[in-house]
């Protein structure tokens, strides 16, 4: 995994891992696509993984605050973000 500034999860291919650290805790992220994701880290939102969206143009950066809407209906805003890690999906290889 790689450490980031910033991460915009609109911009990454689907199956890329996130690590994402809060002032309080550590969530695993998995972007599947566009703004949506499969997240983990909460003891009450989201111990085991569960979808969602990331809010304010999917954008996650350090420094800021993580805004999520989980299972399309929680919104969810965590304390500020102190470290982004990134672990970008391999395209799949093309048959040719």
């Amino acid at each position: 995994m790689t450490s980031a500034e910033y991460v915009n999860c609109a911009g990454l291919p689907p199956g890329s891992l996130l690590e994402v650290e809060t002032r309080n805790r550590r969530y695993l992220i998995e972007c599947l696509g566009g703004d949506a994701i499969r997240i983990s880290g909460h003891p009450d939102y989201c111990p085991i993984p569960v979808t969602g969206r990331v809010m304010m143009s999917g954008l996650i950066e350090r420094g800021g605050h993580l805004h999520l809407l989980l299972e399309n209906q929680r919104p969810m805003t965590t304390s500020r973000v102190t470290r982004v890690r990134v672990q970008a999906a391999k395209p799949p290889e093309t048959i040719q």
